[in-house]
């Protein structure tokens, strides 16, 4: 069984907008992150400490500025936790190995699919290709990706 931690050595190799969106809370500018228009094949990893969190079987566009999914790969690597910063009450998402801040989750996804929308930050990824996933020890999360383009 894998174990993921929170790897001194990956925190070191963030960016800047990495390091702030993970470690710090932040949140990336809606738009901007490299992942939101991905439509390939393969799962979203922590970039800190390697979780499994999403897949792109579960992706979809929600029009909020950030990649959203419908639910975690593997449930026990996502915390949720209550957010009342900024004077709104909301649900923060995190990982729970590596405790990178990932994003927020929302009520207000595809009903057919549970309901909910994980809105993500680009910054707290990383993303593996379905061709890259046994070679890199996801191999186990092969039936949850699928074609998505």
């Amino acid at each position: 069984m894998t174990r993921y931690t929170k790897d001194p050595d990956a925190i070191a190799r963030l960016t800047p907008e990495q390091h702030r969106v993970t470690q710090a809370s932040g949140t990336e500018r809606p738009g901007t992150g490299k992942y939101l228009h991905n439509k390939a094949p393969g799962i979203y990893v922590d970039i800190v400490s390697g979780e499994p969190l999403f897949a792109s079987a579960d992706k979809y566009e929600s029009g909020c500025g950030w990649p959203s999914f419908t639910k975690p790969i593997e449930p026990a690597h996502v915390t949720e936790l209550r957010d009342i910063s900024h004077g709104m009450i909301r649900t923060e998402v995190r990982s729970t190995h590596g405790d990178s801040h990932l994003g927020h989750v929302f009520p207000d996804g595809p009903r057919d699919r549970g309901g909910l929308r994980y809105c993500i930050n680009s910054a707290s990824l990383r993303f593996v290709h379905r061709d890259d996933m046994e070679a890199e020890g996801y191999g186990d999360y092969l039936d949850q990706v699928e074609d998505v383009a």
